[in-house]
């Protein structure tokens, strides 16, 4: 079996899918808005901002991860949030990613959606310049009002151009998709792709699941790992190319493992499973981070990690000819290594 190097998957070309630009905010970053803006966060050293980065479930973390946004106030904030991360994808050698972002958690506190939204555009326009091609989701948080979503895409409308798609995150307990089914309806009329988190070993998990599949027409599930539960449903995503996000560290701190054998298996079945980072600030490493952790834990093949940088392309919503492009680009990488 050939050995899956460190550097071999540093080198290789791949797509990021599951990525929450928010969930970017290292420790360093934090700190100096928090001073430029003025904003009291309680911490005063990187070393203290790393300490305050603890959790051991979903809610314990979302209980870390929103308060910490106090420190983004302006256009120049989302900007630089954004940047930061762009430029650890050409690092990681992403050749396109599609972030997610919550105007929700912005404008809940009286940030403004263009604030928001126009930090983040000159962001992905200048991350070319890193031969990074970057997109926009915009996911409505499932613990807020479907109310609050649908007021939420009404603002989104006129940037629609600068949108890829929406998707859905946040606490699931008691939020299923087809809270959103309405909003959903609207988003994918207006010519918006669809995605949503079905997070990992929640309440009812199989049936959120068949309700984003089934009844809202995703076209990827993001997490979603207990679907091989049910071989019906992982069958569907199969047959009908269902991309799936999968974030190993992430899932480490919610489950006792990555999840790396609902990885393997739905690998082995065919399914458009791919690796990403989801919030790496927060989980401790980026997409050739989630990589390595997967191979040697699991003990991956270089044709099984080959597979997962394709299916990150293929499960992308860009265009075929984008795809035959990239997938190239993953031949071209492999003949020579």
């Amino acid at each position: 079996m050939t050995e899956v190097t460190r550097e071999f998957i540093e080198g290789l070309p791949k797509a990021e899918l599951h990525l929450h630009i928010e969930g970017t905010l290292e420790p360093e970053l934090k700190l100096r808005l928090a001073k430029r803006n003025h904003v009291d966060i309680g911490q005063s050293t990187i070393e203290e901002v790393r300490k305050s980065y603890q959790y051991d479930d979903l809610a314990s973390f979302l209980a870390v991860y929103y308060p910490a946004m106090n420190v983004l106030q302006h256009e120049q904030d989302f900007y630089d949030l954004a940047f930061d991360y762009l430029r650890r994808a050409a690092a990681n050698n992403i050749r396109h990613v599609e972030i997610f972002f919550d105007p929700q958690a912005h404008t809940s506190r009286g940030i403004a959606f263009d604030t928001v939204i126009k930090g983040l555009r000159r962001a992905v326009v200048d991350a070319r310049a890193l031969d990074v091609d970057a997109e926009l989701i915009m996911c409505f948080l499932r613990d807020f009002s479907k109310e609050s979503a649908r007021k939420t895409l009404i603002e989104a409308m006129p940037y629609k151009d600068w949108i890829l798609g929406i998707g859905l995150d946040s606490d699931e307990h008691n939020n299923p998709p087809l809270k959103f089914a309405r909003q959903y309806e609207d988003a994918a009329a207006a010519g918006l792709h669809l995605t949503a988190h079905c997070d990992i070993d929640q309440k009812d998990s199989i049936e959120h699941i068949r309700q984003a599949l089934e009844i809202m027409g995703v076209e990827r599930l993001d997490h979603g790992t207990n679907i091989v539960e049910d071989p019906d449903l992982v069958d569907f995503v199969a047959k009908n190319g269902i991309g799936m996000t999968c974030c190993p560290l992430s899932n480490s701190f919610v489950s006792p493992v990555m999840k790396g054998d609902e990885i393997v298996e739905l690998l082995g079945k065919g399914v458009k499973v791919c690796i990403n980072s989801d919030d790496p600030a927060y989980f401790g490493g980026y997409v050739n981070d989630n990589y390595r952790a997967l191979a040697k834990e699991y003990k991956l093949t270089r044709e099984q990690v080959v597979q997962l940088a394709r299916n990150s392309f293929e499960a992308s919503w860009i265009s075929d000819e984008k795809k035959a492009l990239y997938q190239a680009q993953i031949d071209a990488y492999v003949a020579k290594h």
